[in-house]
């Protein structure tokens, strides 16, 4: 699952991702420094994983990942090819959420595109390019549909109907996440479209030091304006964070945390909140050779989540032996809380939770 990062050109978005992923796109203080899209894999923070190598003590730990795309800033007239357009807009079509980084901090050194630091009229800007692209996506579908809604086709009528509603709210500025459209509609005729303003979204405000641990009035201005959008917004100090990054030990870097009065790296809550954005959760095994962090959907299934270690796992799937992490802290071992009768057998029809710690098995 792949979040990317979008906004316009210098407002931190590859600084930002050399925070997140330690690979070193280049950052410089001019527009389209990322022409192909850098890819970062980033460990997921979770302190459970840590909780349960102290109680396990493995061999090794694997904590869960995502992935980040660095896709290059995007201007005024992208969806008409203007910069690079067409390829950033493409690049955004493949990712599965957006992190939109809007400039929320004052400094004369750093150039604005438009000349003033202003994140609504920044958000705004690349919000007309993206539903601009989404319309010309579902103008297209609209006349195809038309031709079989005029035979009397049933169907055909219902998509009709739905895609009027699309371009109308299109058309007067709104994204399709915000557009009100019925549960089944949404899967059967909006999903397939992969819109791109349909994408979770989660705005990131770059702020400066001073602004890390409370935010500022840009921030405030941000989350007014997307209120009903269904977005998340989260503020960090991207250029501090990038100075954090470069810090040595890992004693360093807390220190130079506690002394702005953070208690982790704002990066760390960026990748759980992309990992939420995604709708993804976390499933753990643990053993002597390996304590794990496996991702999956929320709402699997036990066979779907065996299906993450291996296709096998899921095609002969019998059981699976399921701890509640919190038993498991409780009792500090396997052992323990299996005489404490805390360990339950679950079937194929088991949704599994966020934080189980799972063993599974199988027969092929």
């Amino acid at each position: 699952m792949k979040a990317g990062i979008v906004g316009l050109p210098n407002v931190g978005k590859s600084t930002l991702f050399n925070c997140l992923s330690n690979a070193k796109a280049q950052s410089a203080n001019f527009p389209f420094c990322t022409i192909e899209p850098n890819i970062g894999v980033v460990n997921v923070p979770d302190p459970r994983l840590e909780k349960l190598e102290s109680l396990v003590n493995p061999e090794r730990v694997v904590p869960a990942t995502v992935e980040i795309v660095d896709i290059a800033g995007l201007v005024k007239g992208a969806s008409k090819g203007e910069g690079l357009g067409n390829q950033f807009l493409g690049n955004i079509r493949e990712t599965d959420a957006i992190l939109h980084v809007l400039r929320c901090f004052d400094n004369d050194n750093v150039v604005h595109v438009d000349g003033s630091v202003d994140p609504i009229r920044d958000k705004e800007t690349i919000d007309m390019e993206l539903q601009l692209k989404d319309l010309e996506s579902v103008e297209k579908k609209l006349d195809k549909v038309k031709r079989a809604a005029r035979t009397g086709n049933k169907e055909a009528q219902k998509e009709e109907a739905v895609l009027i509603q699309l371009k109308e709210g299109l058309e007067a500025g709104q994204s399709v996440r915000a557009i009100t459209v019925s549960d089944e509609d949404k899967i059967e005729f909006v999903k397939p479209l992969q819109l791109i303003t349909d994408k979770p979204v989660m705005y990131v405000c770059n702020v400066d030091e001073a602004a890390a641990v409370e935010g500022n009035a840009y921030v405030d201005k941000v989350k007014e304006a997307v209120k009903n959008e269904n977005a998340e917004v989260i503020f960090l100090a991207v250029g501090t964070e990038a100075d954090i990054n470069e810090l040595e030990s890992y004693d360093e870097r807390q220190m130079f945390l506690e002394d702005l009065g953070l208690t982790e790296p704002g990066a760390a809550k960026l990748i759980r909140g992309a990992y939420k954005l995604l709708d993804l959760e976390t499933y753990f095994t643990a053993g002597v050779k390996e304590v794990r962090a496996w991702t999956i959907p929320v709402g699997a299934t036990a066979p779907q989540a065996a299906g993450v270690i291996h296709t096998d796992f899921e095609k002969g799937f019998i059981r699976a032996e399921v701890i509640a992490y919190d038993d498991y802290v409780q009792f500090g071992s396997e052992s323990k809380v299996k005489e404490a009768g805390k360990m339950r057998v679950e079937g194929k029809e088991y949704i599994v939770k966020d934080g189980d710690v799972m063993h599974f098995r199988f027969n092929v």
